[in-house]
């Protein structure tokens, strides 16, 4: 179908590409996979030639259609309407259409028995073929599913595409997209401005799409839902892996282990060696013998360790002392130009509950953070927090409050409190600013990269009620994990909106739906929440037998049933997993509080011994010399013992991970 062979592209002494070579066949669908700065996008771009290389390395058959879909869309003045720019999606069609019928005529015109009448009754074929997966004949009501599917409604068709805002823009940019089936889909986070209900349409269309997909997106339920190849990009290189995101996750820490014994070994090699040559390098009678080990060690192809196994871990500050209720939010209305958003939206929430809302865009899911975090005052309702609440709200605005003056560093250090420059770093590394990108200043930093910092900056910030909408926007996915971990740690209240349903399904238990203007709240996750909405559908549709309490459906009273159980289940295996881990963490944060004793008495000494009048008493000197030496070895061992007890908290949670 399409062939990549021996692409290479260097940026300065970086290799972003180093000789990749892959190959992408009819009806292949594929997750491309990477940490930020590896080149997915670029290589989508080369795939479908915006980005041109030397003849010969993108090989595409003749008659081919390919179709990319950026991260943000570019605005559009074209003077249709949004249905009008669906149709055009069509304007290839027509164009084969006329190639048809052009073909048709010459068939008319030539000799069977003419050379020429078999390759034209070849292009026959294969211009009727695309035109049938096209499907021509059904433009309007294919129009109407795609576009309703994707979020537009009836009233959305009339209305002009330039009044479009960038997220529902890139909506009608991927309805074109998928109207005009092309052979190949590229799509560069295809979900990040789609709802639930579209996302989850957008995965049953693409399910039954014919034709190859090559997908980078940082949801990873998409992903394994959608894809069937995984394709790595890491330090320049290319890895092909059979089966979804789930699946290479799997495979690839079974290489990784064996990647990780190999570079082991090779740097073990790499330090005899060089012991060899440092002892004898001097000596005539071996000199031979070190030049020899010198060109081995010239010729050696060093291993190279790739990029996700920089692993990077952070904690949320502890949660600032709050009553037992952290929120109680009676009958909220709130509306704009005479147009209800929602109305009696009511709920409480108790301390260290962690509630997703959702909703399709447009139903007033931001309205209703920015309300709760005090941002825009409601019409009606009550709002009462509880006792002692601190707020902490994440939103898009904050990347436009930043101090423009100031560094990514000094960003985080004004709020930081005791955190170290080291703890800093390593935060700010998780949200993608590694080495020196710590010291550009906010002015110079992208959109994506002033959204990062400023959610980085709330999370430092001590509070008890994190309000966070759409967090993970401009995270990869090793950073989402890292984030993720954390949340489901903490030990305060969380509401999120977020439509990446594998990073809240982790740590939320409790679900609120806005919907036509109401709130329905739900207990459990997310997967808990669309196996109720699939039953009570079910219900719907199917009398189940039995009667149900005063009040409920028959399908509720099953729900409650199967939830019963299995939230008790998830109760006992909590339980278990608190008992195992809750010795560890006392001993950890034992741990912590010496090595914060050791290091403070450490920098103490440092202060003193740097004093010039010291090296007058030299038994003054001596003592607080020995002090420190001795320092140095009980932080040594506190350190190595905290390890050790980190290593085993991190097995403890793995053993559970599968089973919560």
């Amino acid at each position: 179908m399409l062939t990549i062979n021996n692409l290479d592209i260097l940026y300065g002494d970086k290799h972003l590409f180093n000789n990749v070579s892959a190959r992408i066949n009819d009806n292949d669908r594929i997750g491309l996979v990477g940490v930020n700065g590896t080149g997915k996008s670029t290589l989508l771009k080369v795939i479908c030639n915006i980005i041109e290389t030397d003849p010969g390395v993108v090989n595409r058959p003749k008659r081919f259609s390919m179709a990319y879909l950026p991260q943000e869309a570019t605005a559009l003045d074209t003077g249709r309407t949004i249905y009008q720019e669906a149709e055009n999606a069509f304007a290839e069609a027509l164009v084969l259409q006329q190639d048809l019928d052009a073909v048709n005529r010459q068939l008319a015109s030539v000799d069977p028995g003419n050379p020429e009448f078999s390759v034209l009754l070849k292009q026959q074929g294969e211009l009727q073929h695309r035109l049938e997966r096209i499907d021509i004949f059904r433009v309007q009501s294919r129009i109407e599913k795609v576009l309703m599917g994707l979020g537009f409604s009836l009233e959305d068709f009339d209305r002009p595409s330039s009044s479009l805002s960038g997220g529902w823009l890139m909506r009608l940019m991927l309805a074109k997209l998928l109207l005009a089936m092309p052979d190949l889909l590229l799509l560069d986070e295809p979900t990040n401005h789609l709802d639930l209900d579209s996302l989850t349409w957008l995965e049953n269309f693409l399910l039954t799409y014919d034709g190859g997909l090559v997908i980078i997106s940082h949801d990873r339920t998409f992903l394994d839902q959608v894809t069937s190849i995984t394709w790595e990009l890491s330090l320049g290189r290319l890895t092909a892996f059979k089966g979804n995101y789930s699946k290479y996750v799997a495979d690839k820490e079974i290489r990784m282990q064996v990647e990780r014994a190999a570079y082991a070994n090779q740097q073990a090699q790499i330090r005899q060696t060089m012991r060899f040559v440092q002892r004898f390098r001097a000596k005539s009678t071996k000199a031979k013998q070190v030049q020899s080990r010198l060109k081995q060690l010239s010729r050696m192809e060093r291993i190279e360790l790739a990029d996700t196994e920089q692993e990077v871990s952070f904690h949320f500050p502890p949660a600032a002392p709050g009553g037992r209720l952290a929120l109680d939010i009676e009958l909220l209305g709130k509306g704009y130009d005479n147009r209800e958003i929602f109305q009696d939206v009511s709920f409480q929430l108790q301390r260290g509950d962690k509630m997703a809302v959702v909703g399709v865009n447009g139903a007033g899911k931001s309205t209703l953070m920015k309300i709760l975090a005090g941002l825009v005052r409601p019409d009606t309702g009550e709002i009462r927090p509880g006792h002692n609440a601190k707020i902490s709200y994440f939103g898009q605005h904050q990347a436009q409050e930043l101090a423009l003056s100031l560094t990514a560093l000094q960003t985080l250090s004004a709020v930081a409190g005791d955190m170290s420059v080291t703890e800093m770093r390593s935060l700010l590394g998780t949200f993608l600013f590694k080495g020196e990108e710590v010291d550009k200043k906010v002015q110079v930093l992208s959109g994506g990269e002033k959204s990062r910092l400023a959610l980085a900056k709330m999370i430092v910030q001590p509070a008890n009620l994190l309000i966070l909408d759409e967090p993970t926007n401009h995270l990869d996915m090793s950073s989402q994990e890292v984030l993720q971990e954390a949340m489901a740690q903490y030990d305060g209240t969380i509401i999120i909106v977020s439509h990446n349903r594998h990073f809240v399904n982790r740590f939320i238990n409790k679900v609120l739906e806005i919907k036509n203007g109401r709130a329905t709240l739900y207990e459990g996750n997310i997967e808990d929440y669309i196996y109720k909405l699939k039953i009570l559908q079910e219900g719907n549709e199917t009398d189940l037998k039995g009667d149900a309490p005063l009040g409920e459906t028959a399908a509720e009273t099953v729900v409650k049933q199967k939830g019963k159980a299995a939230r008790q289940e998830q109760a006992k295996i909590r339980q278990e997993k608190s008992r195992k881990l809750n010795p560890l963490k006392k001993m950890v944060e034992q741990a912590e509080e010496e090595i914060g004793k050791l290091e403070t008495r450490k920098k103490e000494l440092e202060l003193l011994m740097a004093d010039p009048h010291l090296y007058k008493d030299q038994d003054k000197f001596a003592e607080f010399s020995k002090e420190y030496n001795s320092l140095g070895r009980k932080l040594e061992r506190s350190y190595q013992g905290w390890e050790e007890v980190q290593a085993q908290i991190e097995t403890t949670e793995s053993e559970f991970e599968d089973l919560l």
